[in-house]
């Protein structure tokens, strides 16, 4: 009779082990479901308007129009090299902030007397708009990729610190003491238990700072390049052409979408420990 029991019980939890995956593939498909509502509607909207030449087409071409312009300029190849070309920056940029904040947010968030040295001229330098860091990079690296990426890298670089600083120093202590006891160093002890403790926080800092990346960009593209999603928008703007600005628009909103959702799936999987809501959710 326990034999039976423990067949059925087995039998049940295999049951459900193949259902947790069809059920969170549903909630996957239904989230992205959801999440195209708003822009169905506001392309339908967007169209109605043009059709009804409520805004003058010069100011916002028609969705068909848009359209048009951007197979144009997917045909001809130079919407994929800007694209590549914008991507490779960002990418650059991405490793070298990313790399740079870890670095600064581990020695702040472990050691205070880094923290009291550092920390308050970091805080400082992240007050300072984007844009008036461009000329100045311009002047000391010129208009090459060299002064894009720092900038991509600056915007990256403060999410990632203040995140993973804040994690490390608001670690547990229960969880130090648990080290010490082992005998753990310095080292062993930030790779074994603070780290990943921080991992939540500092994920959420390493996607933070992937949007602000893709906002650095734009800006030092506008401001010196002959290439790029950048560059398209400032020629769009010189020779009056709206549809062009808003495929640039439309395909920094789809990189930068892409890139997100890729770096959250990371997230979820290196966090899978974590017992969340949004598990349920299908967030």
């Amino acid at each position: 009779m326990a034999e039976h029991s423990a067949t059925a019980e087995a039998l049940a939890t295999r049951d459900q082990a193949q259902e947790r995956p069809a059920a969170q593939g549903g909630r996957l498909t239904l989230g992205w479901t959801i999440g195209l509502i708003v822009p169905a509607v506001l392309l339908l909207a967007w169209q109605l308007a043009a059709g009804q030449q409520w805004i003058e087409a010069d100011l916002l071409p028609a969705p068909v129009t848009i359209a048009q312009t951007f197979w144009a300029m997917a045909q001809d190849g130079s919407l994929a090299n800007d694209i590549l070309v914008t991507v490779y920056r960002l990418a650059l940029g991405f490793v070298f902030g990313t790399v740079a904040g870890t670095v600064a947010g581990m020695a702040t968030g472990a050691m205070p007397f880094a923290r009291r040295l550092l920390d308050p001229t970091l805080q400082a330098l992240r007050s300072v708009p984007s844009l008036a860091w461009v000329p100045l990079f311009i002047l000391w690296f010129g208009i090459a990729d060299t002064s894009k990426v720092i900038l991509i890298a600056v915007g990256v670089f403060f999410p990632v610190y203040l995140n993973l600083m804040a994690a490390i120093a608001g670690v547990d202590r229960k969880l130090i003491e648990v080290g010490r006891v082992h005998d753990y160093g310095r080292l062993r002890l930030m790779l074994r238990i603070q780290l990943p403790a921080a991992m939540p926080l500092y994920l959420t800092g390493i996607r933070g700072g992937l949007g602000l990346g893709w906002m650095f960009i734009a800006s030092a593209e506008m401001m010196g390049a002959n290439n790029g999603l950048g560059f398209i928008l400032t020629n769009g703007e010189e020779v009056g052409r709206p549809d062009q600005i808003i495929v640039a628009i439309l395909a920094f909103a789809v990189l930068g979408k892409t890139t997100d959702w890729i770096v959250a799936r990371l997230a979820a999987r290196l966090t899978g420990w974590q017992d969340k809501l949004s598990a349920e959710s299908g967030a």
